[in-house]
This record gives C-alpha cells, structure tokens and sequence, in this order.
C-alpha cells in the first residue's frame, strides 16, 4: 500500500484525548471527511480511526477512536499521520502534492540543478528548498508563474527562470 503524508501530530489538545495537527495539505476541509489514517511508527504505519475533528483557531484538532485522555494521545507527539494513496483528495489543475515535489529533479535552462528536499508553506507562496548538486541549498518562490512543467510521476520539474535567478546577492 502507498501512502500520503497529510499531517504531523503537534501537541495534545485538552484533557479528552485531542490532539493538533499540523497540516501539510492546502485543503484543510479535506480532514472533516477522515475515517481513518494511518500513524507511522518507527517506519510501521499502524491504523486509527477518527472519532471526532474540530477546528480551532485555523489549526486542526482530531481525536482518535480509543485515545479518551491526555495521558493516551501524548504518545501520538511528533508522529507522522498518512492517508492511503486512494483515499487521497484529486487536485485541480496547478496543484501538488508535497510528496510528489520532494525529491523531484529540478531543471533550469535544460540543466539539472538539483533535488527538492523541502517545501515550505510561506503566507504568500510555498518555497521550494532545493539542494543543488553542489550540496548548497537555494529557496525558490513556488508560484506558478515559472513552472514550466512538473512531471509527477518522473519527479521532474522545469522552471522558467534563468539561471541568474539562482545566484546569490554578494550585498
């Protein structure tokens, strides 16, 4: 089974077993619809179902069938939470998956310049960390802009940029 990495449990919320997510989707809506998703333990994905889902604050909290307390939900801290990849939402056009970015090659004037290890959700637009072949690393603005192509299934993405854009400022 393929899985998608939606989320990262975060903290506890409450005494009633509660904890908050940190989204990594662009569709926070997506979460009042779970039924169930998986939760990685030391690389073993384990299945819990979803009791309840509430929103607060603009930050995602859910509670887990079996997990009624504080003490139960502490052990979910900093675990990665997943769908299965045919539970996964269809985007509409110009819309990515984080998982399918990392990791892609990404080519600038038909020249490889690196491998995205990053996205970082920014308030205005993502930004892709790209780690250049030269073990340095460059943000890049992701809007859509300069995407020339991005290929999923080959983990390849073309910029139109040139490679100036890439240069550091010596200021």
């Amino acid at each position: 089974m393929d899985y998608i990495l939606i989320a990262r449990i975060e903290q506890t919320f409450g005494k009633d077993g509660f904890v908050r997510l940190q989204s990594f989707s662009d569709f926070p809506g997506r979460f009042s619809d779970l039924k169930k998703v998986y939760i990685d333990f030391w690389g073993d994905k384990k299945t819990f179902y979803v009791e309840d889902v509430k929103d607060a604050k603009g930050k995602i909290i859910i509670k887990f069938k079996k997990f009624d307390s504080l003490r139960d939900s502490q052990t979910l801290i900093d675990r990665e939470v997943f769908v299965d990849e045919k539970d996964a939402l269809s985007l509409p056009d110009n819309h990515f998956f984080v998982h399918d970015l990392i990791g892609s090659e990404v080519v600038v004037e038909k020249v490889r310049i690196g491998t995205i290890s990053e996205v970082i959700k920014g308030k205005a637009n993502d930004v892709l960390v790209v780690l250049t072949d030269d073990k340095n690393e460059k943000l890049i603005p992701f809007v859509l802009n300069i995407i020339e192509n991005f290929d999923a299934a080959k983990k390849r993405l073309i910029l139109n940029i040139s490679k100036d854009f890439l240069e550091d400022d010596e200021d």
